[in-house]
């Protein structure tokens, strides 16, 4: 029998047939399976594997990201309307632009050009694009970590709270299912905004 002082190694899998094969007339603890009891156990193992399955998702975000700022896409230049417009003989349309504000009598008969706008200087001038890209990385990270901290606090004590309660004994692939749930939850939960983008 397993003693309840020793926790399991971490992953410490099994065969599942051993729970689900043969269950009538069967012990609680079945010979050759890993359980753990200390509710810092179960939120040990499944911050272990909300980590393992968490962080790569997150990195190949923060990865795509990264590429986006550091090397932008490349600006194409509009297609060409289908609409019939006359164009002069450089290429620009002869449309006359008209402008938002209406024209006050001021500027209706001054015909000089406008001053051009004052340059001011950039925000954050010195930061390249490879910096904030970095910046943008280390917070998918920092935000993957912090994340599987949280969910695996909330999901490990709260299954050792109902596996105390129903006197149950938790097998090493609760928490393991517990991080795949979380896993794929949060994969659903980006589903609609994925949609929006495409």
């Amino acid at each position: 029998m397993a003693s309840f002082d020793q926790p399991p190694k971490w992953p410490s899998l099994y065969n599942p047939g051993l729970e689900v094969l043969n269950v009538p007339d069967s012990e609680p603890i079945q010979p050759g399976g890993a359980y753990i009891h200390h509710p810092s156990d179960v939120f040990r193992f499944t911050l272990y594997w909300t980590l393992l399955f968490n962080t790569p998702l997150f990195f190949i975000c923060g990865a795509y990201a990264f590429w986006n700022y550091t090397i932008p896409p490349s600006t194409r230049l509009p297609r060409r309307s289908t609409l019939s417009t006359s164009m002069n003989g450089d290429g620009n349309s002869t449309y006359q632009l008209v402008p938002i504000a209406p024209a006050s009598p001021v500027t209706l008969h001054n015909k000089e050009a406008p001053a051009p706008p004052s340059k001011l200087p950039r925000i954050n001038e010195r930061r390249s694009r490879v910096a904030f890209a970095v910046i943008v990385l280390l917070t998918f990270l920092v935000s993957s970590l912090a994340g599987s901290v949280v969910a695996s606090a909330v999901l490990g004590f709260a299954a050792t709270g109902m596996y105390r309660a129903g006197d149950f004994n938790m097998s090493t692939w609760t928490p393991f299912l517990l991080a795949v749930l979380q896993t794929l939850i949060g994969l659903l939960s980006i589903w609609p905004s994925i949609i929006k983008v495409i």
